[in-house]
């Protein structure tokens, strides 16, 4: 008795697994499982939101320090350092300054 139950549970099994194959098939095709987060579009998509937050940084900075790079606008010109005061030892032109007396002590 006990080898005619195993011999059949063998069968058994198998059909088993047949049913259950056939039912889940037909589950996924009614009820298709929502699109994974790892396919091409969405790392596209991920990629095109990325480039639209780098270019609303960089704007947000150019608008911040966007005179800096800008330069003069006249060929002369040039922008004046605020708060910036010439000591009595600067030199006068654009040579070179002369050389700080040594400090002793």
């Amino acid at each position: 008795m006990g080898d005619t139950l195993l011999a059949l549970s063998i069968p058994v099994l198998v059909l088993a697994s047949g049913i259950y194959a056939a039912g889940e098939s037909w589950w996924r095709r009614r009820y298709p499982a929502p699109p994974s987060p790892y396919t091409h579009q969405a790392a596209r998509l991920a990629e095109r939101a990325m480039l639209v937050d780098a270019e609303r940084i960089v704007a947000g900075a150019y608008e911040t320090v966007g005179a800096l790079y800008d330069g003069p606008s006249a060929p002369g010109a040039h922008i004046p350092a605020t708060g910036v005061t010439p000591g009595a030892a600067a030199s006068q032109g654009p040579g070179r300054s002369a050389p700080a007396p040594a400090r002793r002590g």
